[in-house]
């Protein structure tokens, strides 16, 4: 019994030196000689790895069975304006892709700029009938604005000139916004006030990364006319030369502006104190979430206390490129010809796009 026991041990033992030796052996890499030796050339191909030292490569991906969803693609992670760590595919840039700054977007374009809205209804808690009423009294009439009209804007701009790398360009730009006395039947329905805005301006891309994620993408300097085409008691008008920035991070962004009013001779200056309510800057932040959109913009003047505040909110797309919208205002100069009147006002309806 203990013969066959020492018989078995070193059979054992033997046997594990030698698994211990083939390991070894297969282990070591072939010769040149041993690859080119194998008629196969898969095989082939391997040893020549296995040779050379060289990693294997992963196994492709196999294809999805039929009937199956294709696998999904990589997260989108970090800004485009910088690589994204492990080479994954940045999330699009709200600036970017407002003001066309990647390379490959079209050199000229016309494009949608401020807000494109229309509000079926717009609700003010304190009517401006100062400005209209000696036209009434003059017409012998003793006519009312309604609390409640139409109001719609249209906004949009035009690249006239830009560079290969599309960091640089040339704007122009125009807004039309409207309030309209739709529901005033009274008074023919007219439209209450039009306010004209075109401009001139030059975009850059500065690109500076600011840390915490935020990113420096936009700098506008230009030319701004804004009036309501108006004559004697109802005209508003005033010039700026204008600077905005815009800042962003991930899905939200800061645009910040001032401006600096152009004087105009004392004879024609319709509304020499517009500062004092407008102010000389405005900042708007503007976020979006799953589709959805919000917009805060707050201007004034400091030393006077006067100025104003929006709330924007659009829904994701309804039909086609229609989206729910609603407005808050509140403050001085919702429109020009109310830049000295406070009130405060809401409306509903429909938009195209928010401003970036």
């Amino acid at each position: 019994m203990n013969n066959r026991c020492r018989v078995l041990g070193r059979a054992g033992v033997f046997a594990a030196t030698w698994g211990a030796a083939a390991l070894a052996l297969a282990q070591t890499p072939p010769s040149l000689a041993d690859c080119a030796a194998i008629s196969a050339d898969g095989e082939r191909l391997a040893c020549y790895d296995r040779a050379s030292g060289r990693a294997r490569a992963d196994a492709p991906v196999p294809a999805p069975a039929p009937g199956q969803p294709p696998a999904a693609p990589p997260p989108v992670v970090g800004n485009a304006s910088q690589p994204a760590p492990g080479g994954l595919r940045a999330a699009p840039s709200l600036i970017d892709s407002a003001w066309g700054f990647e390379p490959d977007s079209n050199r000229y374009v016309i494009d949608l700029y401020h807000q494109n809205y229309l509000l079926f209804a717009r609700w003010t808690n304190n009517v401006n009938t100062a400005p209209y009423e000696p036209l009434f009294q003059a017409a012998g009439q003793n006519e009312k604005i309604d609390s409640a009209e139409a109001k719609f804007q249209l906004s949009f701009k035009m690249r006239l000139w830009t560079t290969d790398d599309r960091r640089w360009g040339v704007w122009a730009a125009y807004t039309q916004q409207n309030q309209w006395q739709v529901f005033n039947a009274d008074i023919s329905r007219p439209f209450r006030e039009t306010n004209y805005m075109p401009e001139l301006f030059v975009s850059y891309r500065p690109g500076v990364n600011l840390g915490g994620g935020f990113q420096w993408n936009l700098l506008n300097v230009g030319l701004n006319h804004q009036s309501n085409g108006r004559t004697d008691a109802l005209s508003r008008s005033w010039n700026r030369a204008i600077a905005t920035f815009g800042v962003e991070r991930e899905n939200f962004a800061l645009l910040a502006s001032v401006w600096y009013r152009l004087k105009e001779d004392e004879a024609d200056d319709d509304n020499p104190d517009i500062t004092d309510y407008y102010g000389y800057g405005s900042l708007t932040a503007i976020y979006k979430w799953r589709g959805h959109s919000l917009a805060l913009m707050g201007r004034g003047n400091v030393r006077t206390g006067k100025g104003a505040a929006q709330l924007t909110w659009m829904s994701p797309r309804l039909l086609g490129p229609l989206r729910a919208y609603v407005q808050a205002f509140s403050g001085y100069g919702e429109s020009m010809i109310d830049y000295n009147w406070n009130q405060s006002t809401i409306g509903i309806g429909i938009a195209l796009n928010d401003e970036l």
